[in-house]
């Protein structure tokens, strides 16, 4: 089946006790037993939940993955991943990664005596360059968080397992719509389901997807023995939000790229960073693992420094000045001093994070009207300058 069908049927089939075509939403914490030592499916809901799981197997389905695991957000998904390393090993990691995951990296993870490396993943010569004796996983993101970086993911994979290293995708920007890391080689792809898999704002989950049989068990035994599942609720909402992805998502990508080429031409703008645009560096690799669309995400930076780009955030009107992304509604925002703040000053200088950086959420509204409230920014903000 296509993509489409199976987000809408698989996992998701009809009550067999009502003929109800949405699955019942099951809110039990705990299940009665056939007996004493004897298990059924479902035991207690931190170990699995019927409504989870119908998430984690649409999910899997939509990624091509062996399995699934729902968790309460985006970073828990992440840190179940860190937490099958051991002290002593080295986590290799992009430069352009949100910024939660670099706070996880760099002030919870060190702590359990791990070393961490962050390096530019789109240089595979960078990245071979980067691997120690000690390193047992690579986490990328691509499209990148939130510099729009492209990494070619079967090299990445590549260059991870000739080092006996796993690569890790946090997909969130793309989604399985447009990129599908685990066909292109990838062991493990991370969705912050907050985001576009939700994309109502109404929803915190994380999800992970993974290619084998045996990675899947490793992770399942940490997420149930550390417990940051996530919700029957929420997993109800994920699986809802999954129905109507890909329509979201290619339309929205449409709206984003025409405002790249909108902001482009504008004289406040030094620099666009979309891959869907001919220059961006990571274009035709983009074009290549990227499947019709570029992603609704675009950052850009303004002629101007970090108040000129603040007072800009803060004069839109429909797009809303908050944290998040993928959701129906755009956002705004100043990675520097909202998503990103977590990095030190001076990565955030050495990676191109810059104090006149802007990152949009580019929602379902008329392109118009959203060309019409940046347009309104521009003047607003740039007035006295």
């Amino acid at each position: 089946m296509e993509f489409r069908t199976r987000a809408i049927h698989v996992g998701q089939e009809k009550c067999p006790q009502t003929g109800a075509v949405v699955p019942p939403l099951h809110v039990a914490s705990t299940f009665v037993q056939p007996g004493a030592g004897e298990w059924g499916e479902y035991d207690y809901s931190r170990s699995g939940n019927p409504t989870r799981k119908s998430f984690e197997t649409t999910l899997s389905s939509l990624e091509g993955g062996q399995g699934g695991l729902g968790f309460a957000s985006g970073m828990a998904a992440i840190h179940c991943v860190i937490s099958m390393l051991q002290a002593g090993d080295h986590v290799l990691a992009g430069s352009d990664i949100y910024g939660g995951t670099y706070r996880l990296l760099h002030q919870i993870t060190q702590r359990a005596g791990i070393e961490v490396g962050l390096v530019d993943t789109t240089d595979l010569a960078q990245l071979e360059a980067a691997f120690t004796p000690a390193t047992k996983l690579v986490w990328i993101e691509s499209p990148g968080n939130p510099r729009l970086m492209i990494t070619d993911i079967a090299a990445a994979a590549d260059l991870a397992h000739r080092q006996g290293a796993l690569l890790g995708v946090d997909s969130t920007f793309a989604t399985p719509v447009l990129t599908r890391p685990l066909e292109c080689g990838a062991d493990i792809v991370m969705h912050a389901a907050t985001k576009y898999i939700g994309g109502h704002s109404d929803l915190m989950g994380g999800a992970l997807v993974v290619a084998e049989q045996r990675l899947y068990d490793e992770l399942y035994f940490i997420q149930n023995a550390t417990g940051a599942i996530m919700g029957p609720w929420e997993a109800f909402l994920a699986s809802r939000g999954l129905k109507t992805l890909e329509l979201r998502v290619r339309e929205q990508s449409a709206t984003a790229a025409h405002l790249a080429s909108w902001l482009q031409q504008h004289p406040q703008v030094q620099r666009v960073l979309y891959p869907g645009l001919p220059d961006h560096p990571g274009h035709r690799l983009a074009t290549r693992q990227m499947d019709g669309a570029y992603g609704a995400m675009l950052s850009f930076e303004l002629a101007g420094d970090y108040d000129q780009a603040k007072r800009f955030a803060e004069a839109t009107q429909l797009f809303q000045l908050a944290v998040s992304l993928g959701a129906v509604e755009s956002l705004i925002e100043q990675p520097a001093s909202m998503s990103h703040a977590s990095y030190a000053a001076a990565d955030r200088a050495r990676y191109g994070i810059t104090d006149g950086l802007i990152r949009l959420s580019v929602g379902l509204e008329a392109y118009e009207d959203l060309r019409a409230d940046l347009a309104q920014a521009f003047t607003e903000s740039f007035q006295d300058s």
